[in-house]
């Protein structure tokens, strides 16, 4: 089956814009990257299980996945480039409360700050990202999401060498970063307005915003395999970034710190596998970067559980470049399907992505209470065969 897609335009890329939206893509999601960084030492200090700790990364990842595709509806219609402001500050406001939580629930009110705080800022981003693509969505996504993954992998790193040694409240030390983007945010929204498109009067000439187009079955099933492409790439990650840590430690008897780090390298990769899988789908297609990125990893997540220390970390490093592709294919895909309405599908995946991540783990850490943390990762290892449903994906083709 073939879907019309819309023509590709020829404008020049905005490489300000993609740069600063990038690098606050980065200050954002390092912010977020402490909250899973940081539970080595709350599981102590608090005397969590696997279960609470899978629930605070529920709660954050709820927060911001079910606003998400509200804010991206709303500003499809009424674009609003200084929200990203409003949502750094929640951000911050939660970032300043788990650094001083005296309580469970208050770390769980803390960690769903910072989710609304993502659910306001990636929409718009995303928008703003595409308009100042110049045509190459590929690209521009990839860089978009270079920040951000960088900014994930950071936080492993920042809490090896700085949240470890010092303590919860060192956590306060990076409201500075949240600062430094909320400026940067305002700097990028001023230089946005030349990118923006805007409706045009008769016999005007600029640059046109794309007029929603009727939703057909054909991209409704499209969006549904879509769906389960990114629950299946969604929750192998989530068993990384929440439970990582406690494998290493569990399985290899290694130090907290040496755990961070690896993890370091484990989400430092993305950063590479999202630029070149953005830049590759502007070649040679989306759907050839959805089937290598979520079925290529399948035979490296398979021998994982059996490898020792040091082909564990060449493991996991090969899989999340094979990995981090997906999101950035998986995203622009979907907004060839439903021209038109940018914010909603960012919104919409963006909050998938948080939401199905957040129920993954709360239910592997009730997997790792049960039946042990070895086990949930040879269970997840057969994941990324749920990738063979990329071949009901349609063939876009420009209109």
């Amino acid at each position: 089956m073939t879907i019309s897609a819309p023509a590709l335009s020829t404008r020049q890329a905005a490489l300000p814009v993609l740069v600063a939206l990038s690098v606050t893509h980065l200050l954002n999601d390092m912010i977020q990257s402490l909250i899973p960084a940081i539970y080595p030492i709350i599981k102590d200090a608090y005397g969590l299980d696997f279960v609470q700790i899978g629930l605070i990364t529920l709660t954050f990842q709820i927060s911001a996945s079910l606003l998400q595709p509200v804010v991206g509806m709303y500003t499809d219609k009424h674009p609003m480039p200084y929200s990203m402001v409003v949502g750094m500050g929640f951000t911050l406001a939660g970032l300043l409360g788990l650094a001083h939580a005296g309580s469970y629930g208050f770390l769980l009110v803390s960690a769903a700050c910072v989710g609304i705080g993502s659910s306001i800022f990636h929409p718009e981003a995303t928008r703003m990202a595409r308009n100042a693509s110049g045509g190459r969505h590929g690209f521009a996504q990839g860089i978009f999401q270079v920040g951000g993954q960088a900014g994930g992998a950071l936080g492993p790193l920042l809490a090896a060498f700085i949240i470890v040694p010092r303590g919860q409240e060192s956590l306060g030390w990076f409201s500075g970063a949240a600062l430094v983007a909320m400026v940067l945010m305002v700097w990028t929204a001023g230089r946005y307005a030349p990118f923006a498109p805007r409706r045009l009067a008769k016999g005007q000439v600029g640059h046109a915003a794309e007029a929603p187009a009727p939703i057909t079955a054909g991209a409704v099933g499209a969006i549904v395999v879509l769906i389960i492409l990114l629950f299946s790439k969604s929750a192998y990650s989530s068993s990384f970034t929440s439970f990582y840590t406690f494998y290493l430690m569990g399985k290899f008897d290694v130090s907290v710190q040496f755990s961070q780090v690896m993890l370091f390298l484990f989400l430092v990769s993305s950063a590479a596998g999202a630029l070149g899988g953005g830049m590759l789908g502007d070649r040679i297609g989306r759907n050839r970067i959805i089937w290598f990125s979520i079925l290529g990893a399948l035979p490296f997540t398979l021998a994982l559980p059996y490898a020792d220390l040091f082909w564990t970390g060449v493991l996991t490093v090969i899989i999340n470049l094979i990995m981090s592709s997906a999101f950035a294919a998986i995203l622009i895909y979907a907004i060839e399907l439903l021209p038109g309405r940018i914010g909603l599908v960012g919104g919409f995946f963006y909050g998938l992505s948080f939401g199905l991540g957040g129920i993954a783990a709360a239910i592997l850490g009730q997997a790792a209470d049960q039946y042990g943390i070895e086990t949930v990762y040879r269970i997840c290892s057969f994941l990324p065969a749920i990738g063979l449903l990329a071949y009901f994906l349609p063939r876009l083709r420009s209109a």
